[in-house]
């Protein structure tokens, strides 16, 4: 093992602020994605983490949607992060192949990993870049979409997973692996209009369709799955928290996805929560 004090002072590591990428050893989608990371450009190498330019890339052996404060624990490494990318696999009993990104918490009980009705912040100019930026690439038969806001980790800092799915052929795939990887290099985010999105199923067509035709940025999503037995108490919880941990005020509302009564609610939610509606012939079109 390196001496780390010697090690940051010949790298000149110690005083940087990162963008943490996150591989998880128990994840084959996970391991793949870092190897094309590793194949694609040079890194640094300390014993603990790979450093290339502004990104510092660790690896635990464990499964990282149960890694809670695994930013803080990098910290205590030595690596003092902004935000965080998981690099994961996604499972669907369809088998779909889709490479997606999407925010982390848990509106409700946490089934895997993070805490109760608790939201980590997000980055809506990363994740949505990442969009993007995987939407832009040819992705042969993989479908690019948001998921929205599920499972853990918690961790303090603004996070983002990035996934191949949607099983272990395509965890495997190293085109897609291949593409996530130069999504990752090549994304800075934007500084556009941020907001949460509202309504839909879990994969979010509708987010998907406007984050890649409109200068506008997605930060947590709430599917209208999650308002399910919950009352305009509850509902406004999630919304405000959704702004919160966002950084937004702003809300777009897939209102044809809900019906009347769930539309009622989440308006009255919204308003209580003082937060803006804009819908999207307030966006300005992607290359205006």
């Amino acid at each position: 093992m390196f001496d780390t004090k010697l090690v940051y002072i010949t790298f000149g590591f110690s005083d940087r602020v990162y963008r943490l990428l996150l591989c998880s050893e128990e994840d084959v989608a996970s391991v793949n994605i870092r190897d094309s990371l590793i194949g694609s450009v040079k890194w640094e190498d300390d014993g603990k983490f790979l450093y290339h330019g502004d990104l510092a890339m660790m690896t635990i052996p464990d499964l990282h949607i149960f890694a809670e404060d695994v930013d803080l624990k990098a910290k205590d490494m030595g690596v003092d992060a902004s935000e965080m990318i998981f690099l994961s696999r996604h499972r669907a009993a369809t088998e779909i192949p889709t490479l997606t990104v999407h925010p982390i918490g848990n509106f409700n009980v946490a089934e895997f990993g993070g805490k109760n009705r608790t939201l980590v912040k997000t980055s809506p100019s990363l994740m949505t870049g990442l969009l993007r930026s995987m939407a832009s690439k040819d992705t042969r038969h993989f479908r690019v979409s948001f998921e929205v806001t599920h499972h853990g980790p918690f961790v303090n800092i603004p996070a983002t997973f990035i996934e191949i799915g949607s099983e272990i052929t395509q965890w495997s795939n190293k085109h897609a692996a291949k593409l996530l990887a130069d999504s990752i290099l090549e994304t800075k985010g934007e500084d556009n209009e941020k907001v949460i999105g509202i309504g839909g199923g879990h994969y979010a067509p509708r987010f998907t369709e406007i984050a890649t035709h409109f200068k506008v940025d997605f930060g947590h999503m709430i599917p209208e799955y999650a308002f399910s037995h919950s009352n305009e108490e509850e509902i406004a919880r999630m919304i405000g928290d959704a702004a919160k941990e966002s950084c937004t005020r702003s809300v777009y509302v897939h209102r044809k996805s809900m019906d009347g009564d769930t539309r009622k609610k989440v308006m009255r939610a919204i308003s209580a929560c003082n937060l803006e509606v804009i819908r999207s012939s307030d966006m300005e079109i992607i290359g205006n």
